[in-house]
C-alpha cells in the first residue's frame, strides 16, 4: 500500500520577486508539480505591489491546492529599511497561507541549504544542482523558485507537518 501524496508549497517571500514551488511528497518520494515567480512592479507604489503578491499567491494556492506549507526566514542585517519591506512580503505571504487554512512551518535559511544540499552555506548553483537530482524533470524559473521549492522539500524531509 503505497502512502497518500501531501503536496507542499514553499514560499520565497520578496517584494521585488515572490518565489513559490509546489511539490508533491509520498512516502520517501518527492514529485516536482509547479515553480514560478512573482514580480510586482519595482515602480509601483508598496501597497500596489503587496497587493499583486497576495492576488497572485491566492491564485497559485486556488490552482495547486497544497496541503501544507513552508516559508523561508530572512535576516536582513545591514539595511533596517530593507528589512522592514521584506517583512511586509513575508507577511503578505504568511496571511495567504494562513487564510487558505494551511499548517505554516518557517525555515531559516541555513537549514534549507543543510536539508537540500547538507551544508548550511550551500549557494544558490549547489541549491539549483540538487534540485536536479532531487526533482528530475523540473525547470526552474529563477533562484527565487529554486529556493521555493528547496523550502517545500525542506517541510517534506522535517515532516514538520505531522504534528499540524
Amino acid at each position: 500500500m503505497s502512502a497518500l501524496p501531501v503536496r507542499i508549497i514553499g514560499i520565497d517571500p520578496g517584494l521585488l520577486r515572490t518565489g513559490w514551488g509546489v511539490v508533491d511528497f509520498a512516502g520517501s518520494k518527492l514529485t516536482h508539480v509547479a515553480n514560478g515567480v512573482i514580480k510586482p512592479d519595482s515602480k509601483k507604489e508598496i501597497a500596489d505591489r503587496l497587493a499583486k503578491i497576495r492576488s497572485e499567491l491566492d491564485a497559485v494556492l486556488a490552482q495547486y491546492r497544497p496541503h501544507k506549507s513552508g516559508v523561508e526566514l530572512t535576516f536582513v542585517n545591514k539595511d533596517p529599511l530593507g528589512a522592514l519591506k521584506l517583512g511586509f512580503a513575508r507577511g503578505v505571504a504568511l496571511s495567504c497561507l494562513a487564510h487558505a487554512g494551511l499548517p505554516v512551518q518557517e525555515y531559516a535559511p541555513n537549514t534549507v541549504k543543510k536539508t537540500v544540499v547538507g551544508a548550511g552555506h550551500a549557494d544558490k548553483l549547489q541549491i539549483q544542482k540538487m534540485l536536479g537530482f532531487l526533482l528530475p524533470g523540473a525547470v526552474l524559473q529563477n533562484a527565487d523558485s529554486a529556493d521555493a521549492l528547496a523550502v517545500a522539500i525542506t517541510c517534506a524531509f522535517h515532516r514538520s507537518f505531522e504534528k499540524a
